[in-house]
């Protein structure tokens, strides 16, 4: 997926769930469950043990329209092994060039995390067509965002970290590209104990919340 198509596809399903699971089966089973109740883009951290397995196993079952990637990624090899495994997008709390760079060379979108204005122009300059802005909740919000926006008119940003559902249409509404949302959509209680219906619900209530369905 080049560039282009991943910044229309972001726009077009505006969150992005951030799964963190206790194991690959718990993550497949969750990210089915989520996509059931309407989840269209998914984001499966490197915090979940076996999530390589998880990730190959998600290819195969998840509708061809849903957008898969890897997040948590903190160096090459895991990158590399993300792609091999058929991550369409990686995803990094940090900005690193040579994640950048692998992402690159494979035709594969990279999202870096980034917060300050120095690390914008950094990201920038190494040609990262999208940015994650983490953790924009707990750092002031859609209000530093539009701070950030007035020097950077046409950021493409994927704000997560500390976002609820009933805040997101606020966040779009900034010029916002896409919000990343995990908890809400994917309940502590209901991940531990594998109560699948409650976690579809619980996607779907959020996403309803989040007025995208």
């Amino acid at each position: 997926m080049g560039g282009k198509d991943f910044l229309q596809k972001l726009a077009q399903v505006r969150v992005v769930g951030v799964l963190r699971a206790s194991s690959a089966s718990a993550a497949v089973k969750a990210a089915q469950a989520a996509v059931r109740g309407g989840l269209q883009a998914l984001e499966l951290t490197f915090t979940t043990p076996g999530v390589l397995e998880a990730l190959r196993e998600l290819r195969k079952r998840l509708p061809e329209g849903v957008l898969l990637g890897t997040g948590t990624v903190m160096s090459v090899q895991q990158g590399r092994s993300a792609l091999e495994a058929g991550a369409q997008f990686l995803v990094s709390p940090h900005l690193s060039e040579e994640l950048l760079n692998l992402a690159r060379e494979a035709g594969i979108p990279y999202v870096p995390g980034v917060l300050s204005p120095t690390e914008i122009v950094r990201a920038r300059i190494l040609g990262a067509e999208v940015i994650k802005v983490f953790p924009a909740g707990s750092s002031g919000g859609v209000r530093y965002l539009n701070d950030l926006r007035g020097p950077f008119p046409d950021l493409q940003i994927l704000a997560t970290g500390g976002i609820k559902p009933s805040e997101v249409p606020a966040y779009l509404q900034a010029g916002i590209l896409a919000v990343g949302l995990g908890s809400h959509l994917f309940p502590q209680s209901a991940l531990e104990g594998g109560n699948w219906a409650a976690l579809e619900a619980a996607t779907r209530r959020a996403l309803h919340e989040a007025g995208v369905i």
